[in-house]
């Protein structure tokens, strides 16, 4: 079996150079592990906290203890099924800062500042405002991937941006636009009611020009004279190798992608012979700069019955699944994160360093609620923490987790950023807009206020936000901490890419689909010998960040 191009992972990039590269008329065969991403637990948006935590969606991947949050092991999902994490996020659309990808360029990333990636987002969405405002002028229409707005009817949805305001921050139409900074509505990849995934988006009319997917456990890249002529594959209880004409290129996640290069015997050359694997390319940043933005749920009982708590019993979700499935409407066509914030942390931050997703309901991702009865929270955290990780082997066995360490709060500012993020939400919880609901503080809780008290709460309850990234960054070829080039081609190796959120030089301000997606479009063109023009747009800047917090 053979293609010119053959893609490791049907997730958010894959699925978009799939289709890309089908369009372009070149043959292309995707490998995903995963299976069918058609069932109502991944398609009905309002149940997000189903699919993530399911086995049959999840590689369920955890990290070892980690040193500076007690020995916690956290979760790290990862989606194994069609469309990859898309099908089991959150579907939160945030393109990320502009000055995030000026950063990347200054790091090495050439082509990928912000007037690069721009017009690439707008060929990627098909934005609707649905009568709630934008900015239009900086969005994209017409795009494969479907970027809508919840309703937002909710009066505490509507109470967490007028808090904002009442705070002394800006309100923002559009965070994807001109100025991120500020309350307002958040985008979801949600359409006509439903999930819509880069499978949905990308993958499906991929297939539909031709390309194919084959249902198969990747097991190495096959290298002969330092090029990648092909895919090691695990299917039906065979190994056999899907060959590549012209290149093979690694979308398989954050995680995966680095095991996968690892167990090729591209990596640093004394871990790879700690696992009896010969190199082929001593690359020493291959599994490192492991990153993740961290959260905490700042939660509030409510006074009133407002919040999604009475759909939380058994007849409430019956009622809310019915809907849904008969009519693609009601609470579960929302995934309910309606109302965002991105806010700089002190005076002296050039752009927003934390974002706030609002829920009209105390609940953590894992379905469990916080107390009995109504409430509401925001989580929140640092966007551009200092702490790195990394990915390593556990074995030379392909079939083995590999180990995830992220180091998490690793430095005192880690500690600092949150401290600040409690305090200022506390402070945002506490305007008029909130006083018709507002009950106790569910947690931290009133009684924890010194720094002593705040940074035990931090140790025992911060949670990933599930945004991996990093691991095979992106820079120079000359850089010997790069493992890709700013085509994200292998250094070392011919005919081998990787294209996932692990090519990220430092994390986007914001969740991690959008530039995932963003990848797959614009390394696509790379493969393809093309570029689109750079757009020189200004995003809005405070004009006092250097004196003034908000």
């Amino acid at each position: 079996m053979q293609a010119d191009y053959v893609i490791v992972g049907a997730g958010s990039a894959g699925c978009a150079l799939a289709f890309r590269l089908a369009e372009a008329g070149k043959s292309v065969i995707v490998i995903e592990h995963g299976g069918s991403d058609r069932g109502p637990l991944i398609n009905m948006p309002g149940a997000l906290s189903y699919p993530m935590n399911m086995p049959r969606y999840d590689w369920g991947y955890r990290t070892e203890p980690e040193p500076h949050l007690g020995g916690r092991r956290l979760a790290c999902p990862r989606g194994k099924v069609i469309g990859g994490s898309s099908s089991i996020n959150g579907m939160i659309y945030v393109r990320g800062h502009a000055l995030d990808y000026d950063h990347w360029r200054d790091q090495g990333a050439d082509g990928w500042g912000y007037a690069d990636v721009l017009p690439y987002f707008r060929r990627m969405e098909d934005w609707h405002a649905g009568g709630h405002g934008g900015d239009a002028s900086w969005r994209g229409q017409g795009g494969p991937l479907h970027v809508t707005r919840g309703r937002r009817d909710n009066p505490l949805v509507q109470a967490f941006v007028e808090a904002g305001r009442q705070a002394g921050y800006p309100v923002t139409d559009d965070y994807n636009g001109h100025r991120q900074e500020g309350f307002g509505p958040f985008d979801m990849t949600v359409w006509q009611g439903a999930r819509w995934s880069a499978a949905k988006a990308y993958l499906r009319p991929a297939l539909a020009r031709g390309a194919q997917l084959v249902r198969a456990f990747a097991r190495r890249v096959v290298l002969r004279d330092g090029k990648a002529m092909g895919v090691e594959v695990a299917r039906g209880g065979r190994v056999e190798v899907i060959a590549a004409r012209a290149e093979v290129i690694l979308a398989a996640s954050s995680i995966n992608s680095p095991k996968l290069l690892m167990l090729s015997g591209i990596g640093p050359a004394a871990h790879l012979a700690e696992h009896g694997i010969a190199v082929v390319a001593d690359r020493a940043g291959v599994g490192q700069n492991l990153q993740d933005h961290l959260e905490l749920y700042i939660q509030m009982a409510a006074t009133q019955p407002v919040s999604l708590a009475k759909y939380w019993n058994l007849p409430g979700k019956a009622w809310v699944g019915a809907q849904w499935l008969f009519a693609r409407t009601g609470p579960g066509a929302s995934n309910q994160f309606e109302s965002a914030a991105f806010i700089r942390s002190q005076a002296g931050v050039q752009y927003p360093d934390i974002q706030y997703h609002f829920l009209p309901i105390a609940v953590r991702y894992d379905g469990q609620v916080a107390a009995q009865g109504h409430g509401f929270q925001a989580h929140v955290g640092p966007m551009r923490s200092p702490s790195r990780g990394a990915v390593t082997l556990r074995s030379g066995d392909p079939a083995d987790d590999p180990k995830i360490l992220f180091n998490y709060m690793s430095t005192a500012q880690d500690w600092q950023d949150f401290r600040r993020c409690i305090r200022l939400t506390r402070e945002i919880f506490a305007q008029a807009a909130f006083a018709p609901y507002a009950g106790a503080e569910i947690q931290p809780g009133a009684a924890v206020q010194s720094d002593d008290a705040l940074d035990d709460f931090i140790r025992e309850h911060v949670e990933s936000a599930y945004h991996p990234c990093g691991t095979c960054r992106m820079g120079r070829a000359d850089d010997p901490l790069a493992v890709v080039d700013p085509e994200a081609r292998v250094i070392g190796v011919s005919g081998l890419r990787v294209a996932d959120s692990s090519v990220f030089p430092r994390i986007t301000n914001g969740n991690l689909n959008a530039p995932s997606i963003l990848v797959g479009e614009k390394v696509s063109d790379h493969v393809l010998g093309r570029r689109l023009p750079p757009e020189n747009a200004q995003p809005w800047l405070h004009p006092q960040w250097e004196t003034l917090q908000r």
